[in-house]
């Protein structure tokens, strides 16, 4: 795409501007606008390798001209905005000089037989990307969100997800009785109640196809979904904390199943 073809606005008034800038710095808003905005080179590039193809590719002034042409010609539509309106839309301490606004991609029907992650209720933005993430790497493609967790494509979580959005299931505001059309082992987690991980493992008693419940970081598990559950499972801790971040309980657990498959 050449400088002529692509759209420069110079206007901070601009409509469409101020949409984006919403997009970007409402966790929320792009269930308003059925789009989501990533930034980044990395993210960027991330969406394309899994096929998805921008509705605006959106550069600054100055990245523009050296722009590499895999990603100025990707998108519907492209447009180039000052340094400075890129950095007050950036929700990034250190802003990147691009990004793409997507389609938000359809919910889909829940599959019952795949491996599941659960996050019930999981608020920290961080702490739900960081289990996207594991949960890609593990394995582990469909994921339940249970009302109360934090927006799945909310702009912090698709940064801490780091590209792992685009090879999951996502779904969001799910109910318990929606959770119930599962057909695969539910385990829970808990910090003082269950067998043990590491002997669930050596003992081969952990499914190969299982849904892990992850819970909110202070409350843990609901009840609800502890009844529900078919194994309750424990991480040691030699070191004597009193529990562990649910992002790196996650990677943990996540793990132990992906070995234990193989």
């Amino acid at each position: 795409m050449t400088a002529s073809q692509a759209q420069h606005i110079s206007s901070r008034d601009n409509a469409w501007l101020k949409e984006l800038r919403r997009l970007a710095q409402d966790n929320t808003a792009y269930k308003k606008q059925g789009r989501l905005w990533i930034e980044g080179d990395h993210l960027c590039r991330a969406a394309l390798l899994r096929g998805l193809k921008p509705a605006v590719a959106v550069f600054t002034e100055s990245f523009w001209p050296t722009a590499p042409a895999a990603l100025t010609r990707c998108a519907v539509k492209t447009v180039v905005i000052p340094d400075q309106f890129f950095r007050d839309i950036s929700g990034l301490e250190s802003p990147a000089s691009m990004g793409f606004v997507l389609d938000t991609p359809m919910q889909s029907e829940i599959s019952p037989s795949v491996a599941t992650v659960i996050l019930d209720r999981v608020q920290d933005a961080g702490n739900v990307g960081s289990i996207l993430r594991s949960a890609g790497a593990f394995g582990f493609k469909q994921i339940l969100a249970i009302k109360g967790t934090a927006a799945l494509w909310s702009p912090k979580v698709l940064r801490a997800g780091m590209g792992a959005h685009f090879g999951l299931s996502l779904h969001e505001g799910v109910s318990l009785e929606q959770v119930d059309v599962l057909q695969v082992p539910i385990l829970v987690t808990s910090s003082h109640e269950g067998i043990y991980l590491h002997q669930a493992l050596r003992q081969q008693e952990l499914p190969g196809v299982c849904a892990w419940a992850m819970g909110h970081e202070g409350q843990g598990v609901c009840a609800e979904l502890v009844r529900r559950a078919h194994v309750q499972v424990r991480i040691a801790q030699p070191g004597g904390e009193e529990s562990l971040n649910v992002a790196a309980a996650a990677a943990i657990c996540l793990q132990a199943s992906a070995s234990a498959a193989l």
